[in-house]
């Protein structure tokens, strides 16, 4: 990407070359630095370089291969060599520092079993000691049953000065005076103060008041103001009095958006990338960085390699998230079409498809897939047949505004994903 002056720097319109070398929130990469004078002889006409790769961010961790916004998630995604791994962070009933995303633990812990009718509470009011006690790997796998909800600062012991750390402040008005707690962990704590000064910590949220708040309290951190939408040129003037970067929803960035967001000096990022044609898309189209479910994946497939190297060649071909008459009606309502592109019979029986949601679909018993074959697995009730299963499920699956899915096989190895 395009480095940016350190923040502090910018804001205040200084270019004083030292403190960009020592604060630039993103190290110049090797195709940024000045080539050297051609001597007399050589020719002043080069090829055009490639644009470089966005920076790679790994949501929530790598919370497509891992449970979100654990420990596990985060190793993945270092372990695949990403630029960042990102997280949520939220202030526990007695103060303390947690990773987590819903305001509620529903969904991605077993609270229903340790604290019954607590389930919808927020989840900023159990304490330390009563989130230690939920487990928050096993709604992803038994694999990772056990998984803890992580302090703030496991992140920092995870991260390295080649994978760092993208701290979203989650819902800070369910924690008041979150920005101050997160400015004295990465100023007083030896641990992420190590990756602040190198400029592998940067801050963000959806909340500009709470943005704007950090900010005052630590200029020197690259912040980050998250929209679903790419705003007017005004509205993105106004983030750049204070943010350095800008992320917005992937599925309706167009050119125009990214030209926007670069016009007023902000960086340009997106979320949340989960196929690799939406990832060259985004790549097309200069983005700066790219948060995604799937880093180990995407490193992969960066590097021209298989992104999916244990698929037995059946892919997700297409998905219909809405249907005129209703998502769940008998026979024709949601659903995700599976295709072996094989030169081989592949029984799919216990295959997944598993959304960002944890929403999941299983075809049933029974199921082979010739070569070219296709496969409809629907959400709700029908009558099964060689081209169609129906899960019967009661409730919908599938985001009508697009989603991301994730296609596994019944011995657990990740087989495709497919978002639209």
């Amino acid at each position: 990407m395009t480095p940016h002056p350190a923040p502090a720097l910018r804001r205040a319109g200084t270019a004083a070359a030292l403190s960009l070398a020592v604060l630039a929130p993103l190290s110049a990469p090797t195709w940024a630095s000045a080539p050297a004078a051609p001597s007399s002889s050589e020719q002043t006409v080069t090829a055009p370089q490639p644009a470089p790769a966005p920076l790679l961010v790994g949501h929530r961790g790598a919370a497509g291969t891992a449970p979100e916004n654990t420990v596990s998630a985060f190793t993945q995604a270092r372990d695949a060599r990403a630029d960042y791994f990102e997280l949520d962070v939220q202030l526990s009933a007695d103060g303390v520092p947690f990773v987590f995303h819903d305001d509620v633990p529903a969904r991605t812990t077993n609270v229903a079993q340790v604290f019954p009718g607590r389930e919808n509470d927020p989840i900023t009011s159990f304490t330390w000691a009563e989130l230690q006690q939920l487990d928050a790997g096993s709604h992803f796998s038994g694999a990772f049953a056990g998984e803890k909800i992580p302090h703030f600062d496991d992140a920092a012991r995870v991260a390295t000065e080649r994978t760092g750390v993208f701290v979203e402040i989650k819902s800070p008005e369910n924690s008041p005076g979150i920005e101050k707690v997160v400015a004295d962990s990465l100023h007083g704590n030896p641990a992420w103060a190590r990756f602040a000064h190198c400029g592998k910590v940067e801050v963000l949220g959806y909340d500009a008041a709470s943005n704007q708040q950090f900010a005052r309290l630590a200029p020197e951190v690259p912040l980050q103001q998250l929209m679903d939408t790419v705003p007017d040129a005004a509205t993105l003037a106004q983030v750049a009095t204070y943010a350095d970067n800008f992320g917005t929803d992937y599925r309706l960035l167009d050119a125009a958006g990214v030209g926007r967001i670069k016009a007023a000096g902000l960086g340009a990022g997106v979320y949340t990338v989960d196929s690799t044609a939406a990832y060259d898309r985004m790549v097309a189209l200069g983005l700066d960085r790219v948060t995604g479910d799937f880093p180990v994946q995407f490193t992969r497939h960066a590097q021209g390699l298989d992104s999916f190297p244990d698929s037995t060649g059946v892919r997700v071909s297409g998905a219909v998230n809405d249907v005129l008459g209703g998502d769940l009606q008998p026979e024709n309502g949601e659903h995700v079409v599976l295709q072996n592109t094989s030169a081989l019979a592949v029984d799919v029986s216990g295959y997944r498809v598993r959304d960002t949601k944890d929403n999941t679909l299983t075809v049933g018993p029974g199921y082979v897939l010739a070569p070219g074959q296709q496969l409809r697995v629907y959400t709700g009730p029908g009558t099964n047949r060689a081209d169609a299963y129906y899960n019967g499920l009661a409730t919908e699956a599938l985001d009508d505004e697009g989603d991301s899915v994730a296609l596994w096989s019944s011995a657990g190895t990740l087989q495709d994903t497919f978002s639209n």
